[in-house]
């Protein structure tokens, strides 16, 4: 009989329904599929939604919901996953097994042999169950420092990077759930800043890191004055540097290879919603996630192509009036209690984990994707002013939304153990359940189950293939824009071959016989100057707790200048983070032209 509360038959696509059996259905003991879509949805409600049961984490005077409560609850969570208008990809990634981890942590690494290997060992347990790992490498001492109890010389941050990313390859991805993925971040102020920004150069070296620098205000300051600033470790000055020089240099290396990549770390501590209990210096391997030692957060997404009014689509009123804005609301507090209820059931795994995330943060980060497929439905090109303030209008009312439910579910079953002494104690409110609510994270496959395009990206290409993706095996898949494909066919322009021409260049940019007034709207990622790029990241930040994952795409002929000035602009924008990739700087990549090899 409860099976039939569950009756929403889930739309997917060809391509959706092939990423769910090869990666999140549940599966027989011989590995065949075991369940339909709508049946996962159903599981994943009900053991999501089982965390309101448990009081373990709640307040005394906390009374258990009855269990028509719990049904009704179990059908919004089923409700919201099955119409594809919110996805947390690690409650899929599941399969069943009501073994859930979160899919981001960071772990300590203090500079001795104890910590770097203890560390090791906690990097281990979380990875074989699929879990993406950030590590802070600046405690360790420079290359070639006395280590007093040997005499002999330190091996540096990056010889122990190698370690980490050895044992990868070796130890921790034979059985793993998923692929290892760690962050390395390295200050821009540490003695081996130069030998950190050239470590991914060669293609062979640290396959399984994400490399990232921490920007000061210091080395900002200094990069603006054109000074130089200190390269220190411990309280220990090595010298002076030239930032102008040091940032051409990580520029020629992005420009080569697409990383390092940077966070702003001061930044990111200005908004530390817990700055009594500790700094951070790290975040998860995307780098939208910065946490304290031990942190981890559960991520979801709203899928924000859903909430467009198809029958005001094409009507001449404001695209604000064309969001269905109660939808959302409604979608977001369940989205909320949905991630709320995924700490209280998860696996910590570590004591530490379990401490600090259960019983101290309890950080969530409700994100965004689909934003281009709504651009595109609305018919507002991603590289506009309006674009922009729409942005800003949809992340503040999730934001706030967001805000809202932390609170209530703050006051019912209790604030996160922090909360005394924090951000939100500070400015006057009275409950939060979650140190952090919103993170705009990249969703990945998950938006592939959606149907819709990743996070706040533009899309790469008009159409593309689709390849080199974790877990996918040889897979590879071809995406024609379906929104394109309908405009044209709207505007009778509609024919294969223009399809085909158009997926050998992904843009319209080239193309005589279609209108400006579609080129305008139907842009794709190099179209886009990456001053829109950088401009669309920050409209996000202003209303994140978290950071904003987010690629400056930068086309093949940007030049190593170009690299250095998008950096400039993220510092003056107040972004927590930046990414830049300039297309072809690597042999593989996940998205590719139909034409490209």
């Amino acid at each position: 009989m409860a099976q039939s509360r569950f009756a929403t038959e889930p739309k997917l696509t060809d391509n959706a329904r092939m990423i769910a059996e090869k990666r999140y259905l549940k599966l027989e003991p011989d590995g065949s599929v075991k369940e339909t879509p709508r049946e996962m949805f159903a599981r994943v409600a009900r053991f999501i939604a089982s965390g309101d049961s448990d009081t373990s984490d709640k307040k005394k005077d906390y009374s258990r919901p009855s269990q028509k409560e719990i049904e009704e609850l179990e059908n919004s969570f089923f409700e919201i996953q099955a119409n594809l208008e919110f996805l947390s990809g690690m409650s899929l990634l599941d399969r069943g097994k009501e073994d859930l981890v979160a899919a981001c942590y960071v772990l300590p690494i203090h500079d001795n042999i104890e910590s770097i290997y203890g560390t090791l060992a906690n990097a281990v347990v979380l990875h074989r169950r699929g879990a993406g790992i950030g590590y802070d490498f600046s405690e360790i001492r420079p290359e070639g420092e006395t280590v007093s109890t040997t005499g002999r010389e330190a091996s540096g941050p990056i010889s122990f990077m190698k370690l980490y990313d050895f044992s990868s390859e070796v130890i921790m991805n034979r059985g793993a759930v998923r692929h290892a993925g760690h962050m390395g971040i390295l200050r821009i102020d540490h003695p081996d800043i130069r030998k950190f920004i050239s470590a991914k150069q060669d293609y062979s070296q640290l396959t399984n890191f994400n490399i990232s620098i921490a920007i000061t205000d210091e080395f900002a300051d200094a990069l603006k004055k054109g000074t130089s600033y200190n390269l220190q470790h411990d309280g220990k000055v090595y010298g002076q540097i030239s930032a102008e020089e040091v940032l051409n240099e990580i520029a020629a290396s992005i420009h080569r290879s697409g990383e390092p990549g940077f966070i702003f770390v001061d930044e990111i501590n200005r908004h530390n919603p817990t700055l009594h209990i500790g700094r951070m210096t790290s975040t998860n391997q995307c780098g939208e996630q910065p946490l304290l030692p031990y942190e981890a957060c559960n991520l979801g997404s709203v899928v924000l192509n859903r909430f467009v009014i198809q029958d005001k689509r094409k009507q001449d009123v404001p695209a604000k009036d064309k969001i269905d804005w109660d939808r959302l609301a409604y979608v977001v507090k369940t989205a909320v209690h949905f991630l709320d209820n995924t700490i209280t059931v998860s696996q910590h795994l570590l004591p530490e984990i379990e401490k600090m995330v259960k019983h101290g943060n309890r950080k969530i980060g409700i994100g965004v994707m689909g934003w281009a497929d709504m651009l595109y439905e609305l018919e507002i090109p991603y590289n506009s002013k309006e674009a922009l303030e729409l942005a800003e209008t949809v992340m503040k009312f999730i934001k706030e939304k967001g805000h809202e439910k932390s609170q209530e579910l703050g006051e019912r079953k209790g604030d996160f153990g922090n909360f005394k002494g924090s951000k939100w104690d500070k400015e006057g409110y009275k409950h939060m359940r979650n140190a952090t609510v919103t993170t705009i994270a990249p969703t990945g496959t998950t938006s592939l189950l959606a149907d819709c395009n990743g996070g706040i990206e533009p899309f790469f290409a008009l159409a593309y293939v689709r390849k080199n993706m974790e877990t996918m095996g040889d897979t590879e898949m071809v995406y024609v824009n379906k929104y394109l494909e309908q405009k044209l066919k709207d505007e009778w322009l509609y024919d294969k071959e223009l399809m085909r021409r158009i997926a050998g260049t992904g843009t319209l940019a080239s193309f005589d016989k279609i209108p400006d007034r579609v080129k305008k709207v139907f842009v794709s990622a190099f179209d886009i100057s990456p001053e829109w790029h950088i401009r669309m990241q920050a409209a996000f930040q202003k209303y994140t707790d978290n950071a904003v994952s987010k690629t400056i795409n930068m086309p093949e002929e940007a030049s190593v200048e170009d690299v250095a000035e998008a950096f400039r602009l993220a510092a003056s924008l107040d972004l927590k983070g930046l990414t830049i990739y300039r297309d072809k700087s690597r042999d593989q990549q996940v998205l590719n032209l139909h034409n490209s090899k």
